[in-house]
């Protein structure tokens, strides 16, 4: 290991050190977050402006530094599974309305669609406000063999219908999904967890005597699992100074100005969703601004991670204590918004991609039809979209070729893939939660002030 390197991880090494003393004088998360993002990110430009791009004392740094980014983002998905699994598991014992389950996933899945379709008209309209177009984007050594791993995976995926993307929902193997195996595997899960528990509730009926155990078995597993989630969130500012130390090390100036009118056109166009987030929100009497404040740590750490599904934990946490979502409606909304209805990966990038290519090949992207169409199929593709980096790539392998568009777009915007894929990730997790405090709402159901005070002590 070099001196370079060496000092380079000192350096790092105290900034950890100052994120700890903030947190032992009692700072807010959210502040906390902020002084990590801004560390982090000046920490990544300096290492840009001393050693200059793709120098080896960065990658050697960063080595390092990615065990605590990394690290953390690791912890946070070896807890998407036992979170989702048992909370639904005990929202449906704990339910006092069993019928009322039905209408909760009804009325969240329903809000992720609408606002996809949103997204997807905002996607069309920004792109067209830019004239941005396919036409004159050059195709390097990246992009080309970008192109060939992206046709491979089309291949998988032209053929895949809407109920076979159904039938994927179903656990067959509910081991094999609580390792993640399949894109699908959170819903997989979820509707395990479902079922386990109306099994659980049945029997608590049939068998009285048990009723007492196993309501006191849900409330020791719960308590456990929400308490490893609060664990893992104490770690939140010191993964964000890392990851974000490696996004802006890492990121490539001349890429970013090459493409920056596509650049500035996803983020106008995720700002605007994220406007139509907080109108939403204020139609049933939250605060737009407070809402934000309140949910800024959880959009931070999607920023920086790339990952809808990573982020559950921190979703749900932040849903019940505070947003006060009920605990049944935060679980579901975070899990189906994980995978169904991402307004920024399944919505504004498909539609932007499409409006981009479809001149090329002699199709007027302003047409009433076409856009109907587009937002249909993107609308209906959004389920089952991977919770992860890379799931906006896989929205548009099935749009575009639906929409008879060619997919060699995806590829030549390789570059600025990840810069972008952070503020889209952002917007579906904003989405998810937007979609639970929606349907706490109307439902009329909120989180006990009493059950509240019990989670956060």
């Amino acid at each position: 290991m070099s001196v370079a390197v060496v000092a380079n991880l000192v350096v790092f090494a105290a900034l950890l050190f100052f994120l700890n003393i903030q947190q032992r004088k009692g700072a807010t998360l959210s502040r906390q977050v902020l002084i990590g993002l801004i560390f982090g990110s000046g920490f990544g430009l300096i290492l840009q402006l001393v050693y200059g791009e793709g120098h080896a004392a960065i990658g050697a740094s960063l080595d390092w530094i990615n065990v605590v980014g990394r690290g953390y983002v690791g912890l946070l998905q070896m807890i998407i599974m036992p979170l989702v699994l048992v909370s639904m598991f005990a929202a449906v014992v704990k339910l006092e309305n069993s019928a009322s389950l039905g209408k909760i996933s009804g009325l969240s899945i329903s809000i992720l669609l609408v606002t996809t379709m949103i997204s997807a008209l905002i996607g069309i309209a920004v792109t067209q406000g830019f004239g941005l177009s396919a036409e004159g984007l050059t195709e390097g050594a990246r992009e080309t063999a970008r192109l060939s791993a992206l046709e491979g995976r089309m291949d998988r995926v032209s053929d895949l219908t809407i109920p076979q993307m159904l039938i994927s929902f179903i656990p067959t193997n509910p081991f094999a999904d609580l390792t993640g195996a399949r894109s699908t595997s959170i819903i997989a899960v979820v509707i395990f967890g479902i079922l386990s528990g109306i099994a659980a509730r049945k029997v608590m009926v049939e068998k009285q005597e048990l009723e007492a155990p196993i309501r006191t078995f849900v409330e020791a597993i719960q308590s456990v699992v929400m308490r490893l989630v609060k664990m893992i969130m104490a770690l939140t500012p010191y993964g964000i100074a890392a990851l974000m130390a490696r996004v802006v090390a890492t990121s490539s100036a001349a890429d970013i100005l090459n493409l920056l009118g596509f650049i500035v056109a996803s983020y106008v166009a995720i700002a605007l969703m994220f406007v139509v987030h907080g109108l939403l929100v204020s139609l049933v009497g939250v605060s737009p601004k407070e809402y934000f404040k309140k949910i800024w740590p959880v959009l931070t750490f999607a920023f920086t991670s790339r990952s809808s599904a990573a982020t559950i934990p921190l979703n749900v946490e932040t849903q019940i204590t505070k947003l006060k979502v009920p605990p049944a409606i935060a679980n579901l909304s975070a899990s189906f918004g994980a995978t169904i209805g991402q307004n920024g990966c399944a919505g504004i990038y498909p539609a932007m991609l499409a409006v981009m290519v479809a001149p090329t090949v002699g199709i007027n992207p302003m047409d009433i039809n076409f856009i109907l169409s587009l937002v249909a199929i993107i609308t209906i593709s959004s389920f089952g979209i991977a919770g992860v980096g890379g799931g906006a790539t896989f929205a548009a392998l099935i749009v575009l070729p639906a929409m008879g568009l060619p997919v060699t777009i995806a590829a030549l915007l390789i570059s600025i893939e990840p810069l972008i894929d952070m503020a889209r990730t952002a917007l579906n997790v904003s989405g998810a939660m937007t979609a639970g405090t929606i349907t706490s709402r109307l439902m009329k159901d909120k989180q006990p002030e009493e059950e509240l005070t019990e989670q956060q002590a």
